[in-house]
């Protein structure tokens, strides 16, 4: 059996994206068959491409990090679901396609009242803020979460997430369009631009007592920024370094200044600020699969009270002409939300 795909069989701009057909196993234990509604893009999707993502597989591949649809197929002891269920499934590598194979334990079903489109946008960036902030960071009602490129994907869930369990949350963003829906759609106190003094603006409206935990995607300067915002028994949470991939190719002169700006840290320049360095890669996470779990169906159980809502800025078709200008898009940073390919089957 054969499937369609987009796969990366060169490193470059977007354009050395190619659709091709590709094999598709049948499910073996523990394995589910799902046929793809919808596929989240996702940020490292295009570091992936660009070559300086450190776990890939050898090309070609399909990039791709999410994908809701339906189980088509189930392999034996599979037990969480059923040939016609509506699921999501977080995966490394190949939902840039019309079939994947998933390992049952990171498929969740999700509810009937999303439309494919709106669940591929939740696992990832959902999942992602839900372990930085209640996993890693622990963080209570009250505190001051400083989210930085807050309008992105998993910035925009961070944002609802921290909202939800009464946190006083603070963002930054790119442009004026996206600090404003931060504030008003999000519910955010203020979002400084991302691009700008948000570090003195910061401070000047948490004053000394500093915030108590900042989620960093961006690294680079902005990482020393956040270490220098936090009060005691504050914690930082890095989950990427855009700020390595300013463009649409590869460019390593400014990956690794960005890199070298990240300040490192010694376990004992923590001890006499009283501060805590996590870092969270979800794709790694699958010995806490109990966690996941959890935490997905609690998510979707406040989506369908209403309580969080995936951001989906837009869709493109799930061929290698919607990839190629999905990617275009977020290099571009014009998402507000995220950004999922739909299949038109």
């Amino acid at each position: 059996m054969s499937t369609n795909a987009i796969v990366i069989e060169h490193l470059g701009a977007p354009e050395v994206l190619v659709a091709r057909e590709t094999p598709l196993a049948d499910p073996g234990v523990g394995e589910v068959h799902i046929r793809v509604r919808a596929a989240g893009v996702n940020f490292a999707d295009l570091v992936m491409r660009a070559g300086l993502y450190g776990t890939v597989p050898e090309r070609p591949y399909s990039p791709g990090f999410e994908v809701a649809g339906e189980v088509a197929r189930v392999g034996a002891d599979v037990t969480t679901c059923a040939v016609g269920d509506p699921v999501v499934a977080v995966i490394r590598h190949g939902g840039y396609a019309q079939d994947i194979i998933a390992p049952a334990g990171n498929v969740f079903g999700y509810p009937r009242s999303l439309k494919p489109e709106q669940a591929a946008a939740i696992p990832v960036a959902f999942l992602t803020a839900w372990c930085a902030l209640f996993e890693a960071a622990r963080v209570r009602a009250g505190e001051v979460a400083l989210v930085l490129m807050a309008a992105g994907g998993v910035g925009s869930a961070a944002v609802q997430l921290a909202r939800w369990r009464g946190l006083r949350v603070i963002g930054t963003a790119g442009s004026e369009r996206k600090r404003r829906f931060v504030v008003d759609q999000l519910g955010a106190e203020a979002c400084f631009d991302t691009y700008g003094a948000w570090e003195r603006e910061v401070e000047g409206l948490v004053g000394p007592r500093g915030i108590d935990v900042a989620l960093d995607a961006l690294g680079g300067s902005a990482t020393a920024a956040c270490r220098r915002l936090l009060g005691p028994l504050g914690r930082l949470v890095f989950y990427g370094l855009s700020a390595g991939m300013p463009g649409r190719k590869r460019n390593w002169p400014k990956a690794i200044l960005a890199y070298l700006r990240t300040p490192r840290f010694h376990p004992s320049d923590l001890i006499q600020p009283n501060l805590g360095v996590f870092g969270i890669h979800l794709l790694h996470l699958e010995r806490r699969e109990r966690v996941l779990r959890d935490a997905m169906a609690e998510i979707f159980r406040a989506v369908g009270a209403g309580e969080l809502k995936p951001v989906l800025d837009r869709t493109f078709p799930l061929t290698r002409d919607g990839a190629v200008a999905a990617h275009h898009y977020l290099h571009d940073r014009k998402n507000v939300g995220k950004v999922v390919l739909a299949d038109s089957r």
